[in-house]
C-alpha cells in the first residue's frame, strides 16, 4: 500500500490554505492538531466534525489521515475525560492523525465551501464579498432569476430542504453566501447590498429581522453547506500523494 509523509500532506495544505494567514476563531485552532506515531498516511477520509463517531468510524475504515471543519478543541479549554479522552485516545490507539481547517476552507477560491456551494447552486461570476478581521468572509453573485428557482437549484445542491424566509424581493438580483452559522449577520449582508442571503443556520430572530430589512435568507443546513471543502481538500491529498480518500458522512441536521 502506499504511504505519504504526514509532514509533506501538512505543509501542502498549510500552503495552500494559508492558515498561518486567515484569521479565525482562537478555539480553531487550524492545521495539525493531533499528530500521528508513525508519521506516515495511507488512507485519508474528510468529515464534518471531529466527534466521537466519525473518529470511530475513520478506526474502523483504517483511515490515518482525517480532514475536519471543525476540529476538537471548539469549548475551549477542557479535562481529558469522557468523550475528550475517548476521542483522543481512539485516534492514538490506531494511529489516526487529524488536521482541522475552518475559516481558511471557507474562503478558499477553490477548496472553499462558499466557493463549491455557489458552484453547485449555479451561480457564477462570483466576488468576495462581507468584510471581517481583514479578509471577505463571503461571495456575492449577480443571479437575475426567480426565488422559489434559486431555492430548488440550493436543495439540489445540498441534498435536503432549505428553511426560507422570503422576506425580500421575487426576482433575485444580488445573493450573498457564507457557508455555516452565519445568519446573525443578515443586517450586515443587507448593508452590503444583497437582497438574498445564502448561509447554513441562524438565531431565531434573524428571520423577522429580515424580513424587516426586505432581504430574502435561505437557510440551507449548517452541516449541509461544510460538507463540501473538505472532500475537495481529500480529492487534492488522494491526487497529489497517490493514496486513497474517503467521506464519512455523520449529519447534524442542522
Amino acid at each position: 500500500m502506499a504511504a505519504a509523509s504526514l509532514a509533506k500532506i501538512v505543509s501542502l495544505l498549510n500552503t495552500e490554505l494559508r492558515i498561518a494567514e486567515v484569521p479565525d476563531y482562537p478555539n480553531a485552532l487550524n492545521g495539525l492538531q493531533l499528530a500521528n506515531g508513525s508519521g506516515q498516511v495511507t488512507r485519508v477520509a474528510a468529515a464534518v466534525d471531529a466527534c466521537l463517531p466519525v473518529i470511530q468510524e475513520a478506526a474502523a475504515r483504517g483511515v490515518n489521515l482525517l480532514l475536519v471543519h471543525h476540529g476538537l478543541f471548539w469549548s475551549g479549554l477542557q479535562r481529558l475525560d469522557g468523550p475528550s479522552f475517548q476521542k483522543l485516545k481512539l485516534a492514538m490507539d490506531h494511529d489516526i492523525a487529524i488536521y482541522s481547517a475552518h475559516i481558511p476552507l471557507d474562503v478558499h477560491p477553490v477548496h472553499g465551501n462558499n466557493a463549491l456551494l455557489a458552484e453547485a447552486a449555479g451561480l457564477k461570476k462570483t466576488e468576495p464579498f462581507f468584510p471581517w478581521k481583514g479578509i471577505q468572509l463571503g461571495l456575492r453573485a449577480e443571479a437575475k432569476q426567480d426565488l422559489w428557482q434559486l431555492v430548488e437549484r440550493v436543495e439540489t445542491a445540498v441534498g435536503g430542504k432549505v428553511h426560507v424566509c422570503p422576506g425580500g424581493p421575487q426576482q433575485v438580483r444580488k445573493v450573498g453566501i457564507i457557508t455555516g452559522g452565519a445568519g446573525a449577520e443578515v443586517a450586515a449582508a443587507a448593508a452590503e447590498g444583497v437582497d438574498t442571503f445564502i448561509t447554513g443556520e441562524g438565531p431565531h430572530w434573524s428571520y423577522t429581522l429580515a424580513e424587516e430589512l426586505g432581504v430574502n435568507v435561505l437557510y440551507a443546513g449548517h452541516y449541509a453547506t461544510e460538507v463540501f471543502g473538505v472532500q475537495s481538500l481529500a480529492a487534492l491529498v488522494e491526487r497529489r500523494f497517490k493514496v486513497p480518500a474517503g467521506f464519512i458522512d455523520h449529519p447534524t441536521g442542522l
